[in-house]
């Protein structure tokens, strides 16, 4: 469910019409609609709600601070990668206990800021990193907990980028070798490991991964429990679905029922880190057709949004659903994704201004007729998109607007040029503007 629908012919947020945020703020923009994140939050906390979770919001899906303020003031938690995003965290007003932070490179200043803020949970990918851990938890004289990130084993099938529990990947340490980092770390006082993280990837638009892992993970908890060792806390990571091509993704009760079952009266505190699940349906990309051309056989769309704005279609092949803002007359579409079909339909490329061929953002695409000027929305654009923007060909970052009803507001501003020059020229880029 999102809050984006036709109203008397044109494309609205929530009551307030897309042209006339475009007109207002200018393009490309995104777009988020604030009773989304919330109607996808709730889902995941009233479909666990037996179980108690800490709902840990993984903030790289997005990161906006007043987005993170938001889900905040629902009750969630964060999960963090980075010093950045527990510096946003943090600036959102979150419970330093509520935050897990992951990441398999994390460095010495971020961990320090990590035991600065108190934060509840680290997440540990590697034997070399809980060795560090150690040492500056010593140091400080500070005792941490922390969970052991297990890879499972488990093929989440998906895009092999967002693959992260199989063996081969770079996160996590295998079961085999997870036994003996209890053996060595398990009974130091410094770093308190107590937890298991599994996180196998995403999209998961199955339960059958999630059933797995965590059999798998549980199995390991019975082993190290009868060893000896205090292992109180389950982290079940992320990856839950968001629709993207129609409604392939499962809706949070239907995780919940298959999950809920393996975890009961297992005497564990219980964390999840969904994030795009929340996010993804909750923005969108609003961009404004520049020219149509024909090159050979091929009609494009030419936009005013590229690749550094959205680079999910040209990194992952991935499919976001592409309309008219204000369609033609008998092109209002009924459902959204790869079932839309209507007779007048055209094909064509929707492609960006950055001097790159992978700079694409639909490709062969049937659609309403559209000429210069048009405005069109680029779907499912709220996870991974606007945090996964560049500078490339030197192109200011857009904005993003938060819908809350029949209002919006901008909560990032659009860059100038003096924006992208600042870090280069200091006091100087001052006098570079547009």
């Amino acid at each position: 469910m999102d809050h984006f629908q036709y109203l008397h012919g044109e494309l609205t947020c929530e009551q307030a019409p897309i042209d006339r945020i475009a007109e207002q703020v200018g393009t490309p923009v995104y777009v988020y609609s604030a009773a989304t994140f919330v109607h996808h939050y709730d889902a995941v906390a009233k479909a666990f709600a037996e179980l108690d979770p800490l709902i840990c919001y993984s903030i790289k899906s997005c990161a906006n601070v007043h987005i993170c303020r938001l889900l905040k003031d629902r009750g969630a938690g964060f999960d963090v990668v980075s010093g950045g995003e527990l510096h946003r965290a943090l600036l959102a007003g979150a419970d330093a206990e509520k935050i897990v932070f992951a990441g398999v490179g994390k460095t010495d200043d971020e961990i320090v800021a990590a035991m600065d803020a108190r934060i509840g949970w680290f997440n540990v990918e590697s034997e070399a990193e809980l060795q560090n851990l150690v040492a500056l938890a010593r140091r400080r004289g500070q005792t941490v907990q922390a969970a052991l990130r297990v890879n499972p084993d488990v093929d989440p099938k998906t895009h092999r980028y967002t693959t992260t529990g199989k063996k081969e990947t770079k996160f996590g340490v295998d079961l085999d070798r997870a036994r003996r980092v209890f053996i060595e770390f398990g009974r130091q006082d410094a770093v308190r490991l107590r937890g298991i993280h599994l996180h196998i990837g995403s999209p998961v638009n199955s339960v059958e991964p999630y059933v797995a892992a965590i059999r798998k993970g549980l199995e390991l908890i019975v082993e190290l429990r009868a060893a000896g060792f205090q292992i109180d806390v389950l982290d079940v990571g992320g990856g839950f679905g968001a629709h993207y091509k129609a409604a392939e993704a499962p809706p949070a009760i239907q995780y919940a029922q298959a999950i809920v079952p393996l975890l009961r009266g297992k005497n564990l505190r219980i964390i999840m880190e969904p994030g795009r699940t929340i996010a993804a349906n909750a923005g969108i990309l609003v961009t404004r057709v520049l020219y149509r051309k024909k090159s050979g056989d091929r009609d494009f769309l030419i936009v005013d949004a590229g690749m550094n704005d959205l680079i999910r279609p040209a990194l992952y092949d991935a499919y976001h659903f592409v309309w008219p803002v204000k369609p033609p007359p008998g092109f209002i579409p009924t459902a959204r994704g790869e079932s839309v079909n209507m007779s007048g339909l055209l094909p064509m490329d929707v492609v960006g201004p950055v001097c790159e061929s992978g700079d694409f953002l639909a490709k062969e695409r049937f659609l309403p007729p559209s000429e210069r000027g048009d405005l069109l929305a680029i779907f499912s654009a709220g996870a991974y998109g606007f945090v996964m923007a560049s500078h490339y060909n030197s192109r200011p970052n857009p904005p993003e607007v938060l819908v809350e009803g029949d209002r919006f507001r901008v909560i990032r501003r659009r860059e100038t040029y003096a924006d992208l020059l600042a870090s280069e020229m200091g006091d100087e880029s001052a006098r570079i503007d547009r």
